[in-house]
């Protein structure tokens, strides 16, 4: 490979090709149709531009970390405190994890238990709540645990943690759902507001941010993103938190792997200037599907306790892949993929603004591309659904002040981490955006049977989907996905 665990070259791809061929005929003697459908898996992989910003390819060695009888260990609790006995490998994992995570983003103290970036971030709420709300002490009920409180005396602990405030980026100015979105459980436990961006710019306004956070005095501040394709000044997030007492916390899940590539320094990344960040292990970082919480000193017991908090038992498997995959970060070849993620993201950009194409933002500086679809006179479901016919795996999504909904969406982002891992540079980019043109500019919407227009329904011409496909297919060829490696 040349520095990618999907890319070019794999030199141990005849020992994986092994791997992977007697886990399949293990798997073939119990079900045979999942043995089917993971070969059709990676086939289908390897025949597509994957486009969706979080998704990557992680390394065969990721991969075969997570089939391990470490699965079948429970290990609640922490390292070297468990409440199940002969944790003792699991404990070496976990430690691994966390030791890799803290040299990797220069971070004070790490958790590697999150199941998922959801998880880490409930996680990061909790231990927030717990760490700066003053609750009444057990003993001041004049109970010995919690099963003697009163129905009367638990509404009373309870409230003392419920009703805080939130602020956190909107979901159709790039924030989360699990920023405070209503329908999320992070709407729901916290009073919460959104901040958006400017109507004009589609950037962020720190002026106006800094005044609505003045007028709601959050307890938290939430900072990061999953479809803003810029980036964040953190020292000013930072700032702001300060001079309204909330605690900054960031969710890097989509850009970890800028930040630990170094693409992101200084006031840009977020690890010096939040007192709690989360993040996926997945998307730009390139490991496997978990999640992590970084924290200063501060925060580390509260974090700590994130089982059994708010998680059950830990994944042990997932544990021990985020270790290599985190120990694959650390590698100097990991800045220069990270550094081409976001020159690839340039290309990606400039290759749709010379075809006249709309970019919320007008452009990027980090991994992703938001493309307004108004112009093709699509709906982002509409255009998602006909790229998808061509091979181009994306995903809708929505725009500032979107007049399609959090549904149908206005936009369709796109991601350059997993064509990346594969060895695709500027050419290919370009090539990239000149095919998905192509494919919008030939897709008209469709409509519902009693004649009115559809937002979901659509016809692409004929012939567009296999040019498409053919263009594709020669890049992909030249690019193959894990390479060498062989499951027939």
């Amino acid at each position: 490979m040349t520095d990618t665990p999907g890319g070019s070259s794999l030199p141990y791809a005849a020992t994986a090709s092994r791997a992977y061929q007697a886990a399949l005929e293990v798997i073939a003697s119990v079900e045979p149709r999942v043995a089917e459908a993971t070969r059709q898996e990676l086939a289908d992989q390897r025949s597509s531009l994957k486009l969706i910003a979080s998704e990557n390819y992680a390394s065969p060695a990721v991969l075969l970390t997570m089939g391990t009888w470490f699965s079948d260990k429970y290990a609640e609790g922490t390292v070297g405190h468990r409440f199940y006995a002969a944790c003792q490998n699991v404990d070496t994992v976990e430690a691994l994890a966390a030791e890799h995570a803290r040299e990797l983003f220069g971070a004070e103290y790490a958790y590697a238990q999150p199941h998922s970036g959801i998880d880490a971030n409930l996680v990061a709420f909790w231990s927030i709540l717990a760490n700066r709300i003053e609750t009444p002490s057990l003993a001041e009920f004049g109970a010995k645990g919690v099963n003697d409180l009163t129905d009367d005396q638990w509404e009373h602990l309870r409230k003392a943690l419920g009703n805080q405030r939130l602020l956190g980026m909107s979901l159709d100015a790039g924030g989360h759902l699990t920023h405070g979105f209503r329908p999320n459980i992070s709407g729901k436990m916290f009073h919460q507001q959104s901040y958006g961006t400017d109507p004009a710019t589609q950037l962020l306004d720190y002026s106006r941010l800094r005044e609505q956070a003045k007028q709601f005095r959050p307890l938290v501040l939430v900072a990061g993103y999953s479809a803003y394709p810029r980036r964040v000044n953190f020292a000013i997030m930072r700032e702001i938190a300060d001079e309204v007492g909330a605690v900054l916390m960031v969710d890097m899940a989509h850009f970890a792997g800028l930040v630990a590539g170094k693409v992101f320094t200084g006031d840009e990344d977020p690890v010096p200037h939040a007192q709690v960040v989360t993040t996926t292990t997945h998307k730009s970082l390139r490991g496997p599907r978990g999640g992590l919480v970084l924290a200063t000193e501060e925060f580390a017991g509260d974090v700590d306790r994130g089982c059994p908090m708010v998680l059950g038992g830990p994944l042990s498997h997932v544990m021990a892949a985020k270790a290599v995959a985190l120990a694959e970060a650390r590698q100097p070849e990991f800045r220069a993929y990270a550094q081409r993620i976001a020159d690839n993201a340039q290309s990606l950009a400039e290759g749709f603004l010379k075809r006249g194409a709309t970019l919320v933002t007008g452009g990027t500086d980090n991994h992703l591309v938001l493309l307004d679809v108004r112009s093709f006179g699509l709906t982002g479901r509409q255009a998602e659904s006909a790229l998808l016919d061509a091979g181009v795996v994306t995903n809708r999504n929505s725009v500032p002040q979107d007049p399609n909904g959090a549904w149908y969406t206005t936009g369709v982002r796109f991601g350059t981490p997993a064509l990346t891992t594969r060895g695709f540079g500027h050419e290919e980019f370009d090539t990239v955006a000149q095919l998905v043109v192509d494919v919008l500019s030939n897709t008209t919407p469709g409509s519902t049977s009693t004649g009115a227009p559809s937002k979901a329904t659509y016809r692409l011409a004929d012939g567009v989907a296999d040019r498409v496909r053919a263009r594709s297919a020669e890049m992909l060829d030249k690019h193959e996905l894990y390479p060498g490696l062989e499951l027939s």
